[in-house]
């Protein structure tokens, strides 16, 4: 493991891009093997499955869909987002690194910028991916945001905190993918979960948050 670490940090110092996004995609595709695993068993147990039929395949095609997605997006773009991010803070808003306004300020930004953005490329990505229509894509974000928007919005920004205040900035990527190892089965569980009936319960606020406001105007 030490070698390991040790053989990271190198690459990390002369490849920091090239680096992250090729950890990008591994964590990613296995985030997605996971929640199709945690899908699988669900489903087994709701549904009952006879014994020939609870057998767990992997579908290799939507792993390296998710995995490009960790590729082609979360390793560059979380890269130079993670590194801008603490230059602006530093250098515009001169905040000192560590004080509570420094971690503050990042973990708002990032949850009110980088998070949403995140979301829906994911979603918009792996629908379009799929084959999917403009109009079936849109319904599938629409569907699909909100719920996950709330549900991260709970978890990233104690997960941050931590990173801010404690990570040096050098390693504050690696530590974000390693909990994108989580994220990513999270969020492909989401999306597998189509119309689950708990996801009709953000839509019915939703429908109403609108209806009130056609009812104002």
């Amino acid at each position: 493991m030490l070698r390991m670490w040790k053989w990271y940090q190198s690459c990390l110092s002369l490849h920091p891009v090239k680096t992250q996004v090729i950890s990008s995609g591994f964590l990613w595709g296995f985030g997605d093997i996971a929640a199709q695993y945690i899908t699988h068993s669900t489903a087994k147990k709701r549904l009952q499955y006879k014994d020939e039929e609870q057998e767990f395949k992997v579908n290799w095609k939507r792993v390296a869909i998710t995995s490009m997605f960790g590729f082609g997006f979360v390793g560059p773009v979380g890269h130079f987002w993670y590194e801008g991010l603490d230059k602006f803070i530093k250098m515009r808003l001169h905040l000192r690194p560590k004080s509570a306004r420094f971690v503050a300020t990042k973990v708002a930004m990032d949850g009110l910028i980088f998070g949403p953005f995140d979301l829906f490329v994911f979603f918009t990505y792996m629908g379009f991916s799929t084959g999917k229509s403009v109009a079936q894509v849109k319904e599938d974000v629409m569907r699909d945001f909100l719920p996950a928007l709330i549900l991260e919005g709970g978890v990233w920004p104690i997960v941050q905190v931590a990173n801010f205040r404690y990570v040096p900035v050098r390693y504050q990527l690696l530590y974000v993918n390693i909990f994108c190892l989580l994220d990513s089965a999270f969020l492909s569980w989401i999306e597998q979960q189509k119309d689950a009936p708990w996801k009709q319960r953000f839509s019915s606020f939703t429908s109403l948050k609108e209806r009130g406001g056609q009812g104002r105007l």
